[in-house]
Formats: structure tokens, C-alpha cells, sequence
């Protein structure tokens, strides 16, 4: 496609030209939840007509926001299988926070991004999808973090998605400016370096290298405010990164795979000294103590999240078994079968943005019930395993 030279360029802040070796990388840091930015992103792309659009999205992201089917095509039951509920449910309160502000601000969020996308085929130029798959990013941020991170981080969603005050307009206008977007992933890294490693700084180098892998001399590239910075640095540094060891999903860490088997170990163990040293009526009596501080907690737990009495059976016969084993744990157990008896529907999945905010709506939204009887459950167990270790192991001597 032949350029058009540009004879003046009045763009705000939000746009940095990058020139490098000839080409020209033009940069539009936007706001995701921004009017101004959507507009901003057609009229930066329909004045310069560069060869290549890039857009920070991947291939997910894209057909979330084309389709419009995000939740409806959710296969829960596999999420699951590959032990993913707890990168859903942050997933979740994340979403629910930003779509509150959407709407707030008369815009969903990712629409200039989208806003992208259209424009570069309605011009008939070439679009890249430059973002890493959005599975990896969460699953490499979750299992980057330890458990108290874990539990930082979700205590900090879940205020976000239940605060029910109105957010004010000056507030909102301070959020439609990039510097205050940028201001706020610098709170981000201080509040959670691990997260900002992941969510921000690998990114910037990803999302740098497939833009400068975009084919043509003028590249327009819409990307999230707060990369903006880190993707111009990583552009004029001009090297060639190897994406690779930011494409894997970390393995869990060996001290919490040791604890993990250590714990049931240890546990076994204990129950086999009783009975050697004190015989078996007393390693019974253990052992039944053992199943029954286990599956009450968590029998109760699935109680509380009004589940389904199949559920709750499964939740009282199955924690004292999975509390011995890390293969899997009584809330993934309790959430399959939740998920199979009591499936949610598509208008529930439809309205898991809105409903996630409400407390009440957790028990009504089939969606939210299952991720609710996998935390009681998952706490049940938690408080099982440690009230049943302290009891066997007060009763060792």
C-alpha cells in the first residue's frame, strides 16, 4: 500500500511515533473503556493508512469481542477438569469492575480495540493480533503468585466488584486520561510485583516484538495506555526477543508440590504409627476423626452454597479422600458435580458480569453457585485438614 505523506501530525500524548530503521511505528495508547480513545483510534488510522494495523489482542480476545458470545461458549466443565476456577474467577471479578465503569462511561470495554479492527478492513489494510493468549497471561500470573498473593489478590477483586457506590465524574474523567491509566499500573507493581511482571512487563516486550514483526514500513499499533511506555522503550532498543519463555506456563513451584505430598504423607504415616504403637481400635478412632472433621466443613460448606444434595453427598464422602492427595482437591470434586447436576444456562452466563457484584445473585446464578460451591467447599477442607492433623498428632503419644 503506497503511504500518503503526512504533512501535519496534531495528536495528543496518547500517540507516539517511533521511528526505527526506516520504519515508523506509530503508537496509540488508549483507554479500554474510553469514547474519546475509539475515536481517536479511527481518526489516527484513517489519516496515516499505514501497511499494517496491529491490535493488542490475541486470537480469544478477538472472537470475544466480534461475537459477542464471551460466556455463552464457556466449556465449564473442561475450566474444571484443567483446575482453572480460581483464574476464572479472578477473570470474572476483573471483568465485572471494568464493565461497571463501561457503563458508567457509555462504552464496553475493548471497543476501540474492536473500533480497530473495523476500520482496517473497512480500508482494506492488513490487521495483526499481537497480544499473548490471554490463557497464558492468566495462568502464568497465577501460578507466578504464592498463596497469600493469591488471597491478596482476590480479597482486592472482590472489594472492587462488590463496592456498590457510584463512581464520581471526576473520578471517571481522570480514568479517561492515559496518564492516570499509566499512574495506576505503577500502583499495580508496587501493590503486586509479581502481577505487574506478567500482566504488564512481559507483555510490553510481547506485544513489542510482534509489532515489529508486523510486515511494512508504517505500522499503526492500538494498545492499552499503560504499554505504552514499556512498548516504545522495547521498540527503539531494536533487539530481537525469543518469545518463547514467555509463551510457557510455569510449572508449579517444588516447595509447594513437596508441602502438597508431604501433608497426606505425613498424615498416613501418623495413622500407621498409632496403630502400631497403640493398635488399631486407636487408629481407627482416628482415622474416623480424620473423615469426619473433613467431610462436615466442607458437607456444610456445599449447604451453604444451597447445592445440589448430590453435591452435598459428594462434598462429605469425597474431602476426607481428596485432603489426602494434591491431584485434586473436595471443591474441584464438588464444583464438577455442581456443574453436572445443576448446569447453567445461557442467560445465566449472559449476566455473570452484572451478577458477580451482588451477593445475592451468587446463589441465583447457576454460574456463581458453582464457583461458590467450590470456595466453601475448598475452605471446609482446608479447615478439616488442619483441625483433623492437630488432633492426630495431639493423640501420637
Amino acid at each position: 500500500m503506497e503511504n500518503n505523506p503526512i504533512l501535519e501530525r496534531n495528536y495528543p500524548a496518547d500517540v507516539e511515533i517511533v521511528p526505527v530503521n526506516g520504519r515508523e511505528f506509530i503508537l496509540i495508547g488508549t483507554a479500554h473503556i474510553s469514547q474519546e480513545s475509539t475515536d481517536l483510534v479511527r481518526a489516527v488510522i484513517e489519516q496515516e493508512r499505514p501497511d499494517v494495523v496491529c491490535v493488542e489482542l490475541d486470537e480469544q480476545r478477538y472472537k470475544t469481542l466480534s461475537e459477542k458470545t464471551k460466556w455463552e461458549n464457556l466449556d465449564l466443565k473442561q475450566i474444571i477438569r484443567q483446575r482453572q476456577l480460581m483464574t476464572l474467577l479472578v477473570n470474572l471479578l476483573l471483568s465485572s469492575y471494568q464493565k461497571r465503569l463501561g457503563k458508567q462511561l457509555g462504552v464496553a470495554p475493548g471497543t476501540e480495540l474492536l473500533e480497530a479492527t473495523k476500520v482496517a478492513q473497512e480500508m482494506n489494510i492488513p490487521l495483526a493480533l499481537v497480544d499473548r493468549d490471554v490463557r497464558i497471561t492468566l495462568r502464568r500470573a497465577w501460578n507466578s503468585m504464592s498463596f497469600w498473593e493469591k488471597m491478596k489478590l482476590l480479597s482486592s477483586g472482590f472489594v472492587g466488584a462488590m463496592e456498590g457506590e457510584e463512581i464520581s465524574e471526576e473520578m471517571l474523567s481522570e480514568i479517561r486520561q492515559s496518564d492516570v491509566l499509566t499512574e495506576l499500573m505503577n500502583e499495580l507493581g508496587e501493590f503486586m510485583p509479581v502481577l505487574k511482571g506478567v500482566l504488564i512487563d512481559e507483555r510490553d516486550t510481547y506485544i513489542a516484538q510482534k509489532t515489529r514483526d508486523a510486515v511494512g514500513d508504517k505500522v499503526v499499533s492500538v494498545v492499552g495506555a499503560g504499554h505504552l511506555k514499556g512498548i516504545k522503550q522495547a521498540l527503539l532498543e531494536n533487539r530481537n526477543e525469543d518469545l518463547s519463555l514467555i509463551e510457557e506456563v510455569p510449572p508449579p513451584s517444588p516447595v509447594g508440590k513437596i508441602i502438597g505430598w508431604g501433608i497426606p504423607a505425613l498424615i498416613i504415616g501418623m495413622l500407621v504409627y498409632i496403630g502400631v504403637t497403640q493398635g488399631a481400635e486407636a487408629a481407627g478412632d482416628n482415622l474416623l476423626y480424620w473423615f469426619l472433621v473433613n467431610g462436615i466443613p466442607s458437607a456444610i460448606g456445599a449447604l451453604l452454597a444451597f447445592a445440589h444434595p448430590f453435591t452435598i453427598a459428594i462434598s462429605f464422602f469425597g474431602a476426607p479422600l481428596t485432603s489426602l492427595t494434591p491431584v485434586i482437591g473436595a471443591g474441584y470434586v464438588a464444583a464438577f458435580v455442581q456443574a453436572y447436576f445443576a448446569p447453567p444456562v445461557v442467560r445465566e452466563f449472559q449476566s455473570v458480569g452484572d451478577d458477580i457484584s451482588q451477593w445475592r445473585k451468587w446463589w441465583r446464578n447457576k454460574l456463581l453457585r458453582v464457583l461458590l460451591v467450590f470456595i466453601l467447599t475448598s475452605l471446609g477442607s482446608i479447615v478439616g485438614t488442619y483441625l483433623g492433623a492437630a488432633e492426630i498428632i495431639s493423640n501420637l503419644f
